[in-house]
């Protein structure tokens, strides 16, 4: 079932408030640059800093996924699964609009995912 206009403005409203809030964090985060980030990691290595800076990265990876998303939520591929082409479902897509997969392919990545954590640590 393809979104309807008002569910693709109300995804991209959401697309748009979370790259707004994404970079406030991460401006908080390191008002200055990652270099300088990195190099203060460095020199004081604590847990907190540890913390700070994978919670960054993390920060960086979903501003990126959501900056896709904005360009992509005008197409005709918005909404629907990057692995099988089926309907990504609205409910999910108004949880994270910025899902490339269906529950069901993206379980099956995350249990493929978890096979190999389980091997490598054997």
């Amino acid at each position: 079932m393809a979104l309807t206009t008002g569910q693709r403005a109300l995804l991209e409203s959401l697309l748009l408030q979370r790259l707004h809030e994404l970079q406030r964090q991460i401006a908080l985060h390191h008002g200055d640059s990652r270099v300088t980030h990195a190099q203060e990691l460095l020199e004081a290595r604590d847990a907190g800093r540890d913390v700070d800076m994978a919670l960054s990265n993390l920060d960086l990876r979903e501003l990126g996924d959501v900056s896709l998303a904005l360009r992509r939520v005008r197409g005709d591929d918005y909404g629907l699964c990057a692995d099988c082409g089926g309907d990504i479902a609205f409910d999910r897509l108004r949880l994270e609009p910025w899902a490339l997969r269906c529950i069901a392919c993206e379980s099956a990545i995350e249990t493929r995912q978890r096979r190999q954590a389980l091997r490598v640590s054997l």
